[in-house]
């Protein structure tokens, strides 16, 4: 068994790096430890630059054809459905201008079905180690599967493999990884006839967000404290409770009832590693950083890995040469890092505008949502950053106008272009 690249799962961001690679003509195994594809309430929103690159890869319209729902704004509401924040995606710049709503399994067997001839994906493939040479660089993994355990060496090792990522730990590699003080309960609706929007209700009980899926049907998470569920058998007063708290969804009650039974409780975490490789071996997906699903970046940030990987890889010659793969990684790490850091601290604060439930943070959530909605100018910047199509972090000032410390003068001035 041998390869240029060999990708460790098989999820998007391991599917995308394998389809980016793949595509400059580098031998490319994907190995995976399950079976068969599992199924997760993740993924599901795409943001306008995701778009953009399914459609550079030619997989655009067949994910399309999945039924991917477009949606055209993300919105904020209180518990009756009047807006507090609303983003309009029809104002972003370029092309691209759209939320698709997508289940995940289609889009991983999109990606799947479009990987180039030059890759091989296995499934039922566990790794069990890494592969070094006299100097500790990495040069490939060691597998396990229904014919013992293999080598296979490799010029570049991509760790796809998920937020507890053993060959994160085998590469020695540290991580910040920080549990939210809540949960996410998550429900399939079926059945279900809901607006063309991405929406975010704040709520008492912290956030209550709903969005379309293919089908007819729609995705409701929920959040809920660590022991909300603990020892519940029977759920109907729970959901009694949700549908008080949130009168803006109390049309979906018969159908959220009837999908009690498929619920899936979620921790929430953060999460960012120390670096991003290390000579042989780059970290995507979830294995290098996670951020909360509310701000609808993981996935995302994923696809973007693979895109930058891959054309760092490209400005080397696409060569599987260790010394040209190590030059692609460093030049993976500097032009990756700033974004992901930025996506981190974007989804943070969003996040907490929204869960908080109590005291200064609360407080302070409502005040920067108020005062961002009045303002057009943090609106299109809050647009940009989230969408991916026009990224422009913040400015101290920017968030002293967001908290009505200082008085923006600019506040209906059009944003100009780069």
């Amino acid at each position: 068994m041998t390869a240029d690249v060999v990708v460790v799962g098989a999820g998007a961001g391991g599917l995308a790096s394998a389809r980016a690679l793949g595509a400059l003509g580098l031998r490319v195994r994907v190995l995976d430890r399950q079976r068969t594809p599992a199924s997760i309430a993740k993924g599901e929103i795409l943001q306008p630059e995701t778009v953009r690159i399914l459609d550079a890869w030619g997989t655009l319209d067949a994910l399309r054809a999945t039924g991917a729902r477009p949606v055209g704004r993300l919105a904020i509401r209180d518990p009756s459905g009047e807006p507090l924040l609303c983003l309009d995606y029809a104002g972003l710049p370029g092309a691209y201008r759209e939320i698709l709503c997508a289940d995940y399994g289609d889009l991983r067997a999109v990606l799947a079905d479009g990987l180039p001839a030059t890759v091989e994906l296995s499934w039922g493939r566990r790794v069990t180690g890494l592969l070094r040479d006299d100097d500790g660089r990495v040069t490939g993994v060691r597998v396990t599967g229904d014919g013992g355990e293999q080598d296979v060496p490799a010029a570049l090792v991509v760790a796809a493999d998920g937020m507890s990522s053993p060959l994160r730990r085998a590469a020695g590699v540290a991580v910040e990884r920080r549990e939210y003080p809540h949960g996410l309960v998550a429900f399939d609706v079926a059945g279900a006839d809901v607006a063309d929007e991405v929406t975010a209700y704040r709520t008492g009980r912290g956030l209550c967000l709903v969005y379309p899926l293919p089908g007819g049907r729609c995705r409701l998470y929920v959040q809920v404290t660590p022991d909300e569920f603990r020892g519940r058998a029977d759920l109907g007063p729970w959901c009694d409770r949700l549908l008080a708290d949130v009168p803006a969804i109390r049309p979906l009650g018969p159908a959220v009832r009837a999908s009690l039974h498929r619920r899936q409780l979620l921790a929430v975490y953060r999460l960012r590693a120390a670096r991003l490789t290390v000579p042989g071996l780059a970290l995507v997906g979830e294995a290098a950083h996670a951020v909360h699903p509310m701000a609808a970046q993981g996935v995302n940030s994923s696809l973007g890995d693979a895109e930058t990987l891959a054309a760092t890889l490209a400005a080397e010659g696409g060569a599987p040469a260790p010394d040209a793969v190590d030059r692609a990684l460093r030049a993976f790490e500097a032009a990756r890092r700033p974004r992901l850091d930025h996506v981190a601290t974007v989804s943070h604060n969003a996040s907490r505008m929204i869960t908080s439930v109590t005291g200064l943070p609360k407080l302070l959530g409502g005040r920067m949502m108020r005062r961002t909605a009045a303002n057009p100018r943090l609106l299109g910047l809050t647009a940009g950053n989230l969408s991916g199509t026009d990224v422009r972090p913040l400015s101290l000032v920017d968030r002293l106008h967001q908290l009505g410390l200082l008085t923006d003068r600019h506040a209906h001035t059009a944003l100009s272009g780069k």
